[in-house]
This record gives structure tokens, sequence and C-alpha cells, in this order.
């Protein structure tokens, strides 16, 4: 275990946000999502229902709690995307075939079109936000991220 992060921000409260993780990762994380808001808007596309998008890629179906968990928003906010989606065409629902109680969404011919042109998009905004960061550099940071995220899905 390496030392206390918080020992240095207590003697030293002026770099705190230099030394304090969430600020790096609240500020990389709005960054990237006001960056999605930007290139997606043409296409009809914002933050929430890219995250459905790009949950749903890939899998034939997920239920709603599924969705919610996979792209962490909470499953009311999930609910409601997924139904302005299915208005729009973009995701279609069917009861789970071994659990009756259970709604699962896919993405639709359209939805799936929709998704592979974001993608486009988004690919070309890791590129340009990861542009100076080496692949062993990039697959440390997604393993201290994975780390960080699993404990601290333990606290909720």
């Amino acid at each position: 275990m390496t030392q206390n992060p918080t020992d240095d921000t207590k003697e030293n409260p002026s770099h705190f946000r230099e030394t304090w993780p969430y600020f790096w990762i609240n500020r990389a994380n709005s960054f990237y999502t006001r960056a999605l808001e930007k290139r997606l808007k043409p296409m009809g596309v914002d933050a929430p229902r890219w995250r459905v998008l790009i949950t749903l890629y890939q899998q034939d179906y997920m239920s709603v709690s599924e969705i919610a968990e996979f792209s962490t928003v909470k499953l009311n906010t999930a609910t409601k995307i997924v139904q302005r989606m299915i208005a729009e065409g973009l995701v279609k629902t069917r009861v789970r075939p071994t659990d009756g109680r259970v709604t699962e969404v896919c993405l639709t011919e359209q939805g799936d079109a929709l998704r592979a042109k974001a993608l486009v998009e988004v690919s070309r905004i890791r590129d340009e936000s990861f542009y100076n960061i080496s692949p062993a550099e990039l697959e440390t940071l997604n393993g201290i991220l994975r780390k960080v995220s699993a404990d601290l899905a333990k606290m909720i």
C-alpha cells in the first residue's frame, strides 16, 4: 500500500488540487462529456444516449438494470433514456425469455447505424485526447482506474 494520498494535502492544502486524484478524474470526465456533446450533437446523440448505444454494442440484449449498471447511470435515468430511444426507433424491447419479469433492450438497425457513426467521432476524441500517451501508459491508466472503480463500487 502506498502512502495515504491525503497526508500531503493535510500538510500543504495549497497543492490539494494537484494531488487529489478525483479532481483530475472529474476534470477529465467533464471535458470528455463536453467533447462528446459537441461532436455528437449534430447527429442527434447526447452523452446519455451515447452511453446506452455503446453499452448495447456487441450485446444481443441487456436488461434496463444491466444498462444502468454498465453505463453508471441511475436506473430511473436509464429507463427514461431507453423510453426516449424506443420512441426514436433506436432500440427495441422484449420480455426476457428466461424471466418474464425482465424487459430486455437491443439496438435496432437504425440504432446500430447511429452507434457506428457516433463511434467514429468518439474514436477521434479518444485519439486526440490520448495522442501523447503511450500504449503502456494507457494500459497502466486503465488498470489503475479499474482497481479504483472496483474499490469504490464496494462502498455503495
